[in-house]
């Protein structure tokens, strides 16, 4: 008969282990709910072990923000090919994907959680914000924004993050229908911003050449048709 050997970590990889600990715990409870003995349990190693590799539960819940920050952000990478509605949707499917597996971890980084006040989490928060904000102006294929645009593209990024926030409050309305109500509004955007701005109603000409007769952006317009007649 063998005996098992646990393997010693070194500091990197037994840090990015407890990191991946805390995320699992706090996809599952609000981090305020998880107590480092938890995490050390979980971890198979004793709390002052936990405190060797972080001074406190709020460092190791601000390393934790940071892993899902990245990953949150990485949800907006998409390869430019085809319309921009139907990338738009794959963006917001992804997205959803890491609002559903990671619920309550997803509110604390969006809300502040324990660390609210913290310069770290609002720095994290505004660096998801910024990826989605570059992603898409490349979708756009926009290097100097114009202000109604960036408006646009800022507001669009807050809706999504609202809706996400209600969305888990209770999930009355069906996943699916808000990816795509998500795309939509942000055609709604564009078009109110268009009427007022002929640089954006360029844009959204654009937009609306490249859009199949199946696609997101002419079906929100068929509906929109259907309910003025």
């Amino acid at each position: 008969m063998t005996t098992g050997v646990r393997r010693r970590m070194g500091v990197e990889e037994r840090r990015q282990q407890l990191i991946g600990v805390a995320l699992e715990l706090f996809s599952q409870r609000s981090p305020d709910d998880v107590s480092i003995d938890e995490i050390a349990s979980a971890a198979g190693i004793s709390r002052p072990l936990v405190y060797h590799y972080f001074p406190g539960k709020l460092s190791l819940y601000e390393a934790a923000l940071k892993r899902a920050s990245e990953e949150l952000a990485a949800r907006f990478v998409e390869p430019q090919e085809g319309p921009l509605a139907t990338r738009l949707l794959r963006v917001m499917r992804r997205y959803f994907d890491f609002v559903e597996e990671h619920g309550p971890g997803f509110s604390a980084l969006m809300r502040g959680g324990p660390a609210v006040g913290s310069t770290a989490t609002n720095a994290l928060i505004d660096s998801v914000r910024q990826a989605a904000y570059v992603q898409i102006l490349s979708h756009l294929k926009v290097d100097n924004p114009p202000a109604r645009l960036e408006l646009v593209i800022r507001s669009w990024i807050s809706l999504a993050e609202s809706t996400a926030l209600i969305w888990l409050d209770g999930r009355r309305i069906p996943r699916a229908e808000l990816e795509a109500q998500l795309v939509h509004d942000f055609a709604a955007l564009a078009a109110v911003s268009a009427a007022y701005d002929e640089e954006m109603g360029a844009l959204l000409r654009r937009m609306l050449k490249e859009e199949p007769a199946d696609g997101p952006f002419s079906d929100l317009a068929g509906r929109l048709i259907s309910l003025a007649s």
